[in-house]
């Protein structure tokens, strides 16, 4: 198959292990930078080009979408979908998750827990909303934010308060969430593909530090979910339309809470922590999906 990984960094660990991979299964990969895709359209023809070379001949794409060009990203999707190609990543989907406050009341719809939330628009009173989702201390966070970039922990009413006028000024969304003590600055990160989760681990945050991202330096072992966490997972990727997600989950007093949903979840922490083939995982769903799409497409002619 002639498979395409969308990446702007062709260096990171995730993109060269898809593109492992796919070599090995003997499948013809390109990496393509979608910043450099150029998009034509016009009535009765989709096409798109890389540095001026058509991508009408792709099977299917693996995106690896930076949050600083979501827009771009679901443009290209889009627009590949126009070419009949198919994406483990839906655009809708992409946008939906990089949306931290929409994601999270998508989960609300179908009745999955998250963390006590509020949107805080500006000039609003912080006192409040701080009482609202639990007292202090609490987590503010840019709504547009990866790797724990943009996430603060607020112990006092006034630095709750400055932070907040801080990030309004730059014009940037806010949502304030409880502190779940009872994490212990741990959460789990669930890797689902095609409806199932296939990898998982539990993540833990340095001292002196209450995120638990591995870029900041936290530890990751392998971890078997409960049943309730796995089926939390499953639950989460279906219902913002990700076939291929990273979830990431709090255990609370209260049971499992959804903290986030990944769109492009990294592949090395999981791989080298549980050192299952997520890779591989990925290619087997890929390789399913079109030759299903591929016999359905067949069928359709044979009728015709």
């Amino acid at each position: 198959m002639k498979i395409g990984i969308l990446s702007t960094s062709q260096e990171v660990y995730s993109t060269q292990s898809l593109q492992r991979c796919g070599l090995a299964r003997g499948h013809q990969i390109e990496l393509i930078d979608y910043k450099q895709c150029s998009l034509i359209m016009e009535q009765g023809r989709a096409e798109m080009y890389y540095k001026d070379f058509p991508l009408s001949h792709l099977d299917a794409v693996i995106p690896r979408i930076s949050t600083n060009f979501t827009l771009m990203g679901a443009a290209v999707l889009t627009q590949l979908r126009l070419m009949k190609v198919f994406s483990t990543v839906r655009p809708e989907a992409l946008l939906l998750v990089r949306d931290k406050l929409r994601c999270l009341q998508r989960l609300q719809e179908i009745e999955l827990d998250v963390p006590q939330t509020a949107y805080v628009g500006e000039g609003q009173p912080i006192g409040p909303l701080i009482s609202m989702v639990g007292g202090l201390p609490v987590v503010i966070k840019l709504l547009e934010s990866t790797h724990g970039l943009g996430v603060i922990l607020s112990e006092s009413y006034r630095n709750a308060e400055s932070t907040i006028e801080a990030f309004h000024r730059l014009n940037e969304r806010v949502i304030m969430q409880e502190f779940i003590r009872e994490a212990r600055g741990a959460d789990i990160r669930a890797f689902v593909v095609n409806g199932k989760v296939i990898a998982s681990m539990k993540r833990q945050a340095r001292d002196g530090e209450f995120r638990s991202n591995l870029h900041r330096g936290a530890s990751a072992e392998q971890e078997r979910l409960t049943p309730q966490e796995d089926h939390v997972a499953r639950t989460a990727a279906k219902a913002v339309g990700l076939d291929v997600a990273g979830v990431d989950i709090l255990r609370s007093e209260r049971g499992p809470l959804i903290m986030e949903v990944n769109a492009s979840p990294g592949l090395e922490g999981i791989e080298n922590t549980t050192q299952i083939d997520v890779a591989g995982k990925i290619f087997d769903f890929v390789e399913k999906k079109v030759l299903a799409l591929k016999n359905g497409s067949l069928k359709k002619k044979l009728v015709v």
